[in-house]
């Protein structure tokens, strides 16, 4: 009975701030977790803030915490931020087109790669104001394809503020059903837009 007793103390809890901020849903399921300042892309069978990942679908993320199960749903939106600055991009790039099983496809088959080789530093986490500076870009991916750069400043997406890697894959799920998906990114410290049309 004594060993039973400690077994249930013992049992891990799942963060009581702990969020699903977004899914990738494709061959190879990934959500984005958040609990305080830490975020985390899984896929199922990770371990992660004490649990284990055990499922993931477009309406969240399945974890088991010391043989219960917790259902997280996805967050409903995102901290209202200012609005993004103006484009005033003297040459705007031409908006790209391409086809959303397409963009699916490769999310599902480069998010590893994303993960793995892209590198951004928070502005916000410093006190420099919305977006994140891309300190490395994952080459030949959907990142570069739509014209990000390293040294670019992503700052929103579809008028959405981007804090993080996370927010930014993240946002996926959101933006699915949209014909034109426009980044707001500063380079050189001039604002400059690129847009992918979805077909």
């Amino acid at each position: 009975m004594l060993v039973l007793f400690a077994a249930l103390a013992l049992s891990p809890a799942p963060p009581s701030d702990l969020t699903a901020v977004g899914v990738v849903v494709g061959s190879r399921p990934a959500a984005i977790l958040r609990s305080g300042t830490h975020s985390r892309v899984v896929s199922v069978g990770d371990s992660v803030f004490g649990g284990r990942v055990v499922g993931i679908s477009s309406a969240g993320v399945t974890l088991e915490f010391g043989g219960t199960r917790t259902q997280l749903s996805l967050s409903k939106g995102l901290p209202a931020a200012p609005a993004p600055p103006t484009v005033a991009d003297e040459s705007p790039r031409p908006a790209q087109t391409m086809e959303r099983r397409e963009v699916e496809r490769r999310l599902g088959q480069e998010m590893p790669r994303i993960l793995a080789e892209t590198a951004v530093v928070s502005l916000a986490e410093q006190g420099l104001g919305t977006g994140v500076s891309l300190t490395r870009v994952a080459e030949g991916t959907l990142l570069t394809d739509v014209g990000l750069r390293v040294g670019d400043v992503l700052v929103s997406v579809n008028g959405v503020p981007v804090d993080s890697l996370a927010t930014l894959i993240g946002l996926w799920p959101r933006f699915q059903n949209e014909s034109q998906v426009t980044a707001v990114v500063l380079r050189g410290g001039q604002p400059t837009s690129l847009t992918v049309s979805l077909k």
